[in-house]
């Protein structure tokens, strides 16, 4: 059985490859970070390891960082990322209902990833599009106006995205 550096060797030469290509490495762990992240899909102990040694920093130095911003995680996310806003406006308009048919459907709660790792939801706080409330986003796809009816054609999408690969 191959370890994780192993199954991702193309991956880290990918890494290693941008990191290479830094003008200079002092002061660049959070670029190196958001890139690593893009690449693995997050940020497990290996791969910070990985970027301790490359930049020459202390791998608590690498893993307060990470553990410091919200934005990084260590636990592997799905293809497509949920967030539903709970903001003031969207849970006034019925958010939390949105929320609770998502995770009956998926199976999981907020702040979980589906076991096929196809689907990861979380909650926010405000996006900023007050007027379309209640608001849904999905990788970057903003749904407006979301009923709890819609969330199973809202998944149906993604689930057919799926299958035409």
């Amino acid at each position: 059985m191959c370890d994780f550096v192993s199954r991702n060797k193309q991956l880290f030469e990918e890494l290693d490859s941008f990191i290479d290509s830094l003008q200079t490495k002092d002061g660049a762990l959070i670029q190196v970070l958001h890139h690593a992240q893009g690449i693995f899909g997050y940020l497990p102990k290996e791969v910070q390891l990985h970027i301790a040694k490359q930049l020459n920093l202390a791998p608590a130095k690498v893993y307060g960082v990470v553990s410091f911003y919200s934005y990084f995680t260590t636990e592997p996310r799905g293809d497509y990322k949920i967030s539903v806003c709970l903001g003031t406006v969207c849970f006034v308009k019925g958010s939390d209902k949105i929320m609770a048919e998502f995770e009956k459907q998926l199976g999981i709660k907020a702040g979980e990833t589906t076991k096929d790792l196809k689907f990861t939801l979380e909650g926010l706080r405000c996006v900023g599009a007050c007027g379309l409330a209640p608001v849904v986003v999905v990788n970057g796809k903003v749904y407006g106006q979301v009923k709890p009816e819609q969330v199973s054609e809202i998944l149906d999408h993604y689930k057919e995205l799926e299958l035409s690969c």
